[in-house]
């Protein structure tokens, strides 16, 4: 049994550093595209603030992936619960790692789902399978990109009416740019307050909401004027600076919504398997140990570190020509569906959701504005990455249930 755990770990551990290989790009890929901070930065501000999203903010969608998607009723044994989730978690994290070789952002969020089909199916048939959940998850990973695209497009439109096509951009700054900057750390106050502190309602949350966001207006009128203050070049330049510095709050934004969201598509499966081991039985309700969080979290991190940079180069530099007004638009809009989703308990894909909001983006500039070619690869690895994973995880069960059992 111990040694079934400490295993268990391991592949979690592993599918953990899978997701930050590929999904770094969700966080800091738009960052580094604009020129906002170099590579280097951008790794070491995503390995912390995934970390921090993973084991702080995480818990609610571990639950919902781990006892969403098989039916933990349904298997005859904590035995099968356990080779079927280390199956899982290695059919999905074999596809990510084939995927970020060859620079294709895919969803995580696909992967593990498709994984978790694949060993329910080998090891119980199809009826173990929730598929009214396979489709309401399904649908969010559709909604997200479509939600994403459209706060995307109406945030730059009105970043655009606001500062860019007025008749004064610098002075506008002056005036918006703290409101724009303030309000994407009212959604992580929100989210503090749901997620850190346990409160219950909205109108608790809403504390932490206001308060983080007061806070970050103040220091955010501060600094506009310091950055104006010192910034060379014409009026648009001057506007560029600023929000080159905000987007790195927002890629950091970013980056906390992720670790929160995603830690699941690790941990849920790690989680299941000490369940079983732990309490020698099949069961659907259980507190997970942050600790357990944590591992995800740290896996995640070292991911970035050692592979992140391929596919961060697709999403950052092939998909769309970005700026630091367009790529703080397009942070903003993904972390805020990404984050909501995840006080929601939806498993959400924000690898979806970031392609969708460069897409808002860039219809708002024109459809000529993105990349087809590349847009048309990305979409279609999607299609390829629930089969793929749920083939490999039922393969690797059969496997695994004849070494062990």
């Amino acid at each position: 049994m111990h040694f079934l755990l400490v295993l268990g770990f391991a592949i979690g551990f592993l599918m953990a550093v899978a997701i930050g290989a590929n999904d770094a790009a969700n966080s800091m890929a738009t960052a580094v595209g604009a020129k906002a901070i170099t590579p280097k930065q951008a790794i070491f501000i995503a390995g912390v603030l995934e970390f921090v999203g993973a084991t702080f903010f995480g818990k609610q969608v571990t639950e919902t992936i781990r006892k969403g998607i098989v039916d933990p009723a349904k298997l005859s044994s904590p035995d099968i619960v356990v080779i079927g989730s280390m199956a899982a978690l290695l059919g999905a994290a074999l596809w990510i790692f084939f995927a970020t070789k060859y620079g294709l952002p895919v969803s995580t969020t696909h992967s593990i789902v498709g994984g978790m089909i694949g060993y329910g199916i080998a090891a119980a048939g199809w009826s173990v399978v929730n598929w009214n959940k396979v489709i309401t998850v399904t649908m969010s990973w559709i909604l997200s990109p479509i939600v994403g695209l459209i706060f995307a497009f109406i945030m730059f439109k009105l970043l655009s009416a606001l500062i860019l096509h007025s008749d004064d951009p610098v002075k506008s700054t002056k005036i918006w740019a703290p409101v724009f900057i303030s309000s994407a750390f009212v959604i992580i106050g929100f989210s503090f307050g749901f997620k850190v502190m346990h409160v219950k309602s909205w109108s608790d949350a809403s504390i932490y909401g206001i308060g983080f966001g007061f806070v970050a207006l103040v220091g955010s009128v501060w600094y506009v004027l310091s950055i104006l203050k010192r910034a060379q070049g014409d009026e648009y330049q001057k506007v560029e600076e600023v929000f080159r510095i905000a987007q790195v709050f927002t890629s950091s934004y970013v980056a906390l919504a992720h670790g929160a969201n995603d830690v699941a598509n690790a941990i849920a499966p790690v989680a299941a398997i000490y369940i079983a081991l732990k309490s020698g039985e099949v069961t659907t309700t259980a507190t997970i140990p942050r600790y357990i969080l944590a591992i995800g979290g740290l896996g995640i991190a070292l991911g970035i570190w050692l592979f992140g940079r391929k596919v961060m180069t697709t999403v950052g530099e092939k998909l769309t020509e970005l700026t630091n007004t367009r790529g703080f638009v397009i942070d903003f809009s993904t972390a805020t569906v990404v984050l909501g989703a995840s006080n929601l308990g939806m498993p959400v894909s924000t690898t979806h959701t970031v392609v969708g909001s460069v897409l808002g983006v860039g219809f708002a500039r024109g459809v000529g504005a993105v990349n087809l070619r590349i847009l048309i690869e990305i979409v279609a690895s999607w299609f390829f990455t629930v089969p793929a994973a749920a083939l490999v995880s039922y393969v690797l069960f059969y496997i695994l249930k004849f070494i062990f059992l």
